[in-house]
């Protein structure tokens, strides 16, 4: 990407603003008792472990297509809340703040009580799907039709969801019947509505782009005083979904990917699958790099210099 550094720590706690959490990728910060500021750094993680170096212009990125995404999502959902509000930092912050590190990274969000729940949506059997399909013929507890082939599409996508970990733990797979004890029957319903919701949408339009959104995870959040089910995070980007280009795909082995399925590829070669205190080599960071920005440009239809 654009830049040769990469930024793996931003912390704003000297310039006054109270730090809410570190994420895999994302710092948040309190701007007041209803905003927060969500900024993506350049971290990378595999199999639930952050790397130790990152991804040069990674976070920029993943926030602009997020933005993206939350905008088309407005449109195809009007009736989805989601919890975006801009990308545009807010008047009277702070002289001292580095806006270098900030620009294009932050986003400003509604400030809610998130979800306990990844809601995974699969429209193709990959992954560790495929892994438990090959097993026991399942996915996520879901009997699956006999014969299924590696990467195949599914006849329809399924909701699978996981438990959400906290930062060095691991997500695990569970049933919808699990997740619907885990959050409640009707939330549940209404997280696997709007989940499936907009998958169609997103792969039909990805689809016309060349590229097959093979899965994705969504995260919801709850606003306490309206009762709504609102979509978090960040959206539909490599780091939360499977992109396979279209003109290569093919039944019946695993796929080249536009997302972190080449350092996923790397690590497991490697012997370093699931292992802390692993840094990639140049070529895969440039790899890395080179796919996730191919992604947002056939996404965004825009090059990603175009918008600095």
């Amino acid at each position: 990407m654009a830049s040769s550094t990469a930024i793996t720590k931003i912390d704003l706690g000297a310039d006054g603003f109270k730090k809410i959490a570190s994420g895999k990728v994302r710092e948040i910060f309190e701007i007041d008792a209803q905003t927060l500021l969500f900024v993506a750094t350049d971290r990378i993680s595999a199999y639930d472990v952050i790397l130790d170096n990152g991804i040069p212009q990674k976070g920029a990125l993943l926030t602009q297509l997020s933005a993206h995404w939350f905008k088309l999502i407005a449109s195809w959902l009007p009736d989805l809340r989601t919890h975006f509000l801009s990308t545009t930092l807010p008047p009277g912050l702070p002289s001292s703040l580095p806006f270098q590190q900030l620009q294009r990274r932050s986003m400003l969000v509604d400030r809610l009580r998130i979800l306990p729940l990844e809601s995974i949506v699969r429209g193709y059997i990959t992954g560790s799907a495929w892994a438990e399909y090959s097993k026991s013929g399942t996915v996520h507890g879901i009997l699956m039709p006999k014969g299924l082939r590696e990467s195949q599409r599914l006849e329809k996508p399924i909701w699978t969801p996981s438990t959400k970990a906290e930062v060095g733990g691991k997500d695990e797979n569970i049933s919808p019947e699990a997740a619907r004890e885990l959050i409640g029957e009707a939330v549940a319903r209404r997280v696997e509505e709007a989940s499936l919701a907009i998958y169609e949408k997103a792969h039909a339009y990805a689809a016309e782009r060349g590229i097959i959104i093979a899965d994705t995870k969504f995260e919801f959040g709850g606003d306490v005083l309206t009762g709504e089910v609102v979509l978090v995070d960040e959206v539909l980007t490599p780091d939360s979904s499977r992109f396979w280009p279209a003109d290569q795909y093919e039944v019946g082995r695993s796929q080249v990917s536009y997302d972190k399925q080449y350092l996923r590829d790397w690590l497991t070669s490697s012997g370093l699958k699931g292992k802390e205190g692993v840094s990639m080599p140049e070529e895969v960071v440039a790899e890395t790099g080179k796919k996730y920005r191919e992604a947002y440009e056939k996404l965004t239809d825009s090059k990603w210099s175009d918008i600095a």
